[in-house]
């Protein structure tokens, strides 16, 4: 067979005494086949004859493999199955014994004899299997059949390899006199250590990672994902803060896009796990280090956190596309965009493109691209051969408001409104009939067409010029950012003209979701500067300026330097160190623009209170006892003393702790500690030889 790659489902069945290929499969590859001498009898489990009864051939040896990094060599008898071309029998499950989740229906991991040998150096075997090729699917359709032959480009599994050094290898430049700290071991829970298990011994398989003595060690953990699985990440705060910072200047996407005149057909390519694909240089792999309570290893390719990843991977993208940039292709770090005035050109074009990323070892996300569109959304823009217009999503925010129902929320719209007033001509005369409604401090919202039309008007003012405007890399960004319950808001701005006041260039806000209403505040507002920063990745990573991040919680100021975080906020704290700024203190009263963002998504109706922990009942129920009954049955034990006065009750010593348990239960209404005297506890009783004596109870 020739070195092409087919991929397949296969069947496991313990029941089949042989490995099984079907004949139509056999023969649309072309696979060579010879007699069986003798043939194989074939039955059912009832004894019956399959087929003509007989297995007549069999495959030569074939390449074979499983998943990402299970190689073998392997024949099969040859049938007629065109429901499950391969099956795979009962001689391969004792070969491998391999482990598997019936309840989840997947291959967990492989056997110590697969590690010692089937998984042994993947990276040096050809991908040559006997598997089907099935229609590669693309944002919106197939990959167009102009392509095919570049179909390993969009191969996960190749992806997921090891890569070989390159000149672009990423260095690890420690200041002077500096080392890697070392991290604490994050405990980890039952499916945590699981899934830790399996994650080493997959990326020890694929040459991702290796034991490692190094004195550096980086903390692990693992934080959850949307579709509950496990994502792992490396504390690398400590290695960043100690590693030489190496500033990249990003295209200018302005004047890249100036290039797109005349352009009619388009092309997005997204590629697929980008900084995997580059390789710790030679010797720093020791910096990368990790540990948990499993062992200690570090990495040989590019981990996820590195604070030079982005500087690193777009010196790749400038190498590797360095003669075509700027001619008919535009590449900002991960993100390809091919653009031509034909389709003929087009087709030369994206297969020039694709050449490059194979000859390269770079691979592509097939279900994000897009072939042979006439508009595309591209960085923040909408590209077509009409022009260049901004994305609507950028300002989604503000065209998206909801018509005020309340006199709260009008307020909180003119407050908005007003930190761009400078901007609109005649802003009084525009908004009169909003202020209007607000005259005499009125409880009931009275809405009107004209207030209607002022509402439509402002909206459409803040979203064009000469408020809205597009970013000019060459100047510094600042990202105001707030939280409240409902939701977060964040402006993208920069400071233009004389005097230099701010205007936006993007708004976002969003509703929390109901597990983000749960976070403290100190969260939520971390919650807003990590949107904002993904929202405006492409503006903000490697911008040619540290930019400003003003937040109304104070403690964000020393984020950077906090020395203990959750799992969540240390893989926020990772993805921050791919940009360069500064979280400054704003007062709320200056910082109405997010903050009415933030707060569009509250209702009158639904003041989302949070759901106590513990129900009010709860801790308020009486605690009964029958106490009186009970001292006067231990009486008959221990008789009252006759020095005990008449109004006096006699306690025998066995109670006395359990009545003052009993009334500071009674007492007690919050957490905390709480002091009773013996006196409030035993006034009606008679307790011999204690005086005032004072006992303090924490719960």
């Amino acid at each position: 067979m020739s070195d092409r790659c087919f991929p397949v489902s296969a069947l496991i069945d313990s029941g089949a005494a042989v490995n099984l290929v079907d004949r139509g499969l056999v023969e649309e590859l072309g696979i060579p086949i010879f007699p069986c001498v003798p043939a194989l009898r074939i039955t059912a489990i009832d004894s019956q004859p399959i087929g003509e009864g007989y297995l007549k051939h069999q495959t030569e040896l074939l390449d074979f493999q499983v998943g990402l990094f299970h190689y073998e060599r392997l024949a099969f008898y040859v049938t007629s199955s065109p429901g499950n071309p391969v099956i795979l029998g009962f001689p391969w499950l004792r070969r491998h014994d391999p482990h598997i989740s019936w309840w989840s229906g997947e291959l967990v991991r492989w056997s110590i004899t697969c590690l010692r040998g089937c998984l042994r150096d993947p990276v040096a075997r050809p991908c040559r299997t006997s598997q089907v090729q099935r229609p590669l699917k693309a944002a919106g359709g197939h990959l167009p059949s102009q392509y095919m032959d570049f179909h390993m480009v969009f191969s996960e599994e190749r992806a997921a390899r090891l890569p070989h050094h390159q000149v672009w290898d990423c260095a690890i430049d420690l200041l002077p006199n500096a080392s890697p700290p070392k991290g604490r071991i994050y405990p980890l829970s039952l499916p945590e250590s699981k899934a830790m298990e399996e994650y080493i011994e997959l990326s020890l398989a694929a040459g991702h990672i290796r034991p490692s003595t190094s004195p550096a060690a980086a903390g692990f953990f693992f934080v959850g994902k949307k579709d509950g699985g496990l994502r792992p990440c490396i504390g690398y705060r400590g290695l960043n803060a100690v590693t030489i910072r190496y500033p990249y200047p990003l295209p200018l996407v302005p004047a890249a896009l100036e290039q797109l005149r005349g352009a009619w057909v388009f092309n997005k390519l997204d590629l697929r796990s980008a900084y995997n694909l580059v390789r710790i240089r030679e010797g720093d792999e020791w910096k990368t280090a990790f540990h948990m309570t499993h062992g200690h290893y570090e990495y040989c390719m590019m981990p996820f956190g590195l604070t030079n990843a982005p500087a690193v991977f777009q010196a790749l993208i400038k190498e590797v596309f360095r003669d075509l940039l700027g001619r008919g292709v535009i590449a900002y770090i991960d993100d390809i965009l091919v653009y031509s005035a034909s389709m003929e050109e087009h087709v030369i074009q994206v297969r020039e493109v694709l050449a490059r990323l194979q000859q390269h070892h770079l691979y592509v996300k097939l279900e994000k691209c897009e072939f042979h569109r006439s508009k595309v959304t591209f960085l923040g823009y909408v590209i077509s051969h009409q022009g260049v217009e901004m994305d609507t999503v950028k300002v989604q925010a503000v065209t998206g408001w909801p018509e005020p129902s309340t006199v709260r929320e009008l307020q909180r719209f003119l407050g908005f409104a007003n930190f761009y007033r400078w901007f609109i001509r005649n802003y009084s005369s525009v908004a009169g009939p909003l202020t209007s409604l607000l005259r005499g401090k009125p409880k009931k919202l009275t809405w009107t067409d004209q207030a209607r039309t002022a509402f439509l008007q402002l909206k459409d003012r803040f979203t064009t010029a000469p408020i809205l405007i597009h970013p000019d890399p060459e100047l510094p960004f600042v990202v105001e950012v707030d939280a409240s319950c409902s939701g977060i808001g964040a402006v993208l701005s920069q400071r233009h003209g004389e005097p230099r006041k701010l205007h936006p260039c993007a708004f976002h806000s969003r509703k929390l979701t109901a597990a983000e209403r749960n976070y403290d505040v100190g969260n939520r507002e971390l919650l807003a500067i990590k949107a904002a920063l993904e929202e405006s990745r492409h503006w903000l990573e490697g911008a040619r300026h540290p930019f400003q991040v003003p937040t109304d919680h104070h403690n964000l100021e020393y984020l950077q330097g906090a020395k203990r975080l959750n799992p969540r906020q240390a893989r926020w704290v990772l993805f921050f160190t791919w940009f360069v700024f500064t979280v400054t203190y704003r007062p709320g009263s200056k910082n109405g623009k997010a903050d009415a963002l933030s707060r569009q998504f509250e209702s009158a109706n639904d003041p989302s209170k949070p759901e106590p922990i513990l129900l009010a009942t709860a801790l308020l129920a009486p605690v009964r006892w029958d106490l009186m009954e009970e001292i006067r049955r231990a009486h008959a034990d221990e008789p009252p003393p006759a020095s005990c006065p008449p109004d006096r009750t006699f306690v025998p010593q066995l109670f006395r702790q359990q009545r003052s348990m009993c009334l500071l239960a009674r007492r007690v209404r919050s957490h905390g500690p709480v002091a009773i005297s013996w006196r409030d506890c035993w006034s009606p009783f008679r307790l011999p030889g204690v005086h005032g004596r004072t006992c303090r109870w924490t719960f």
